[in-house]
């Protein structure tokens, strides 16, 4: 019911003794059960369109809500406290801000039972609401689920596949659902920045949804890096800490970061330096750089600053502790990705493939540009289509 990266610690769980029964029972009441909200954004626009509701258990010792959800399961009481949520969340729909959607998740095994139906039925209408089918548990026919899925847009919801990418189903989940929102499961999107593969994939399913006519949402985005590489993929639609953490409703997002996501230039073929460009940390001397790696083992690379902000040298974490500093290759912005590779393949064969060393016009650090960001740009034709929704707009709209 809720997805894992939003679920608070459980610690060291719950014991072999806890009443489950009752503390169930009391759960599907609606005692000490309640929903956070979620921004969903629009990259374009850099505002809020939707919401996901988080079922929150903040009236109970235990919080995980993966830890209930599972107890639910194991209690024979899923559908109950399933339906408890949902209709824990659709409280405040009536006052969703104009131009939103809600997103609730349900487990699709579940769809067809009473408990889940008679939601359905209370809400009525359901325009603007999006019903994201989770992957708990596998689907051995979704042959079963049409009935239920076909009232559900019939009464104005919209489908949702959750967790697109990993899971039981994967593709087969897409092809026979046809969602008209797909989520791209967030270990996809964890340093989609660093990982060529993922931004395939990522632009494989933005090719199938823009097929389909359907959006792709990014979710579980937690580093501004991550965001700015999704933007550049042009992934309509991103969720995550990054852009807003589970509120009450209905929270907004950073002004700051409304206005870097609207002043994005529009998804465009790369063909310069620029349009490759990523962000990498500094440092001013060589030891500084060592301290810095040994302080944070995940760090890749650092780029060695000289005077007047000019970059030296990417250094990692050997060649920092030893002092072996080699001047790197430079270019700038504007200069061409095949001039640039052209030009890289002249270097010894021991940095050849290193980041190149980017600057603006007056020679300062600007960022760096990796070799298998300027290989993808010039071979990928299509990548300049992005996986946007062929027909634009946002469910919202």
């Amino acid at each position: 019911m809720i997805p894992a990266a939003d679920a608070p610690p459980s610690g060291a769980g719950v014991s072999s003794g806890t009443n489950w029964d009752e503390l169930l029972a009391a759960a599907c009441r609606g005692e000490g059960l309640s929903s956070a909200y979620q921004p969903i954004v629009d990259t374009a626009r850099g505002t809020v369109v939707g919401y996901e509701a988080l079922a929150r258990f903040s009236g109970f010792s235990e919080k995980n809500p993966e830890v209930w959800f599972a107890a639910a399961r194991s209690h024979g009481m899923a559908a109950e406290l399933e339906a408890a949520a949902l209709r824990t969340a659709l409280a405040a729909r009536s006052t969703l801000p104009p131009n939103c959607f809600l997103t609730v998740n349900v487990s699709p095994e579940l769809l067809p039972t009473a408990s889940i139906r008679r939601i359905w039925r209370e809400e009525g209408n359901l325009g603007g609401l999006v019903v994201e089918l989770t992957e708990q548990t596998p689907i051995d026919s979704y042959v079963e689920l049409e009935p239920d899925l076909n009232q559900l847009r019939a009464a104005g919801a919209l489908i949702a596949v959750d967790d697109a990418g990993a899971g039981y189903a994967g593709l087969r989940h897409l092809l026979a659902l046809r969602p008209s929102l797909i989520k791209i499961d967030r270990e996809l999107v964890q340093d989609v920045d660093r990982d060529e593969a993922k931004r395939a994939l990522i632009s494989m399913f933005g090719s199938f949804a823009g097929r389909v006519d359907a959006w792709i949402l990014a979710e579980g985005v937690e580093r501004v890096e991550e965001l700015d590489a999704l933007v550049a993929l042009g992934v309509p639609l991103v969720q995550g800490y990054c852009v807003g953490r589970p509120a009450p409703p209905w929270a907004g997002i950073d002004l700051d970061l409304a206005h870097r996501l609207a002043s994005k230039r529009p998804v465009a073929r790369k063909t310069v330096i620029r349009d490759v460009l990523e962000t990498a940390p500094t440092a001013s001397t060589a030891a500084l750089a060592a301290e810095a790696f040994a302080e944070n083992p995940a760090l890749q690379s650092m780029v060695l600053l000289g005077e007047h902000l000019r970059p030296v040298a990417v250094l990692d974490a050997d060649t920092a502790e030893f002092g072996l500093v080699s001047p790197g290759m430079r270019v700038n912005l504007d200069t061409p990705l095949n001039e640039a590779l052209a030009r890289s393949m002249t270097r010894t064969k021991a940095s050849r493939f290193e980041p190149l060393l980017v600057t603006d016009n007056a020679g300062r650090y600007a960022g760096v540009a990796r070799l298998e960001r300027m290989i993808t740009a010039l071979t990928d034709a299509t990548e300049a289509d992005g996986p946007r929704r062929s027909s634009g707009g946002t469910p919202a709209d």
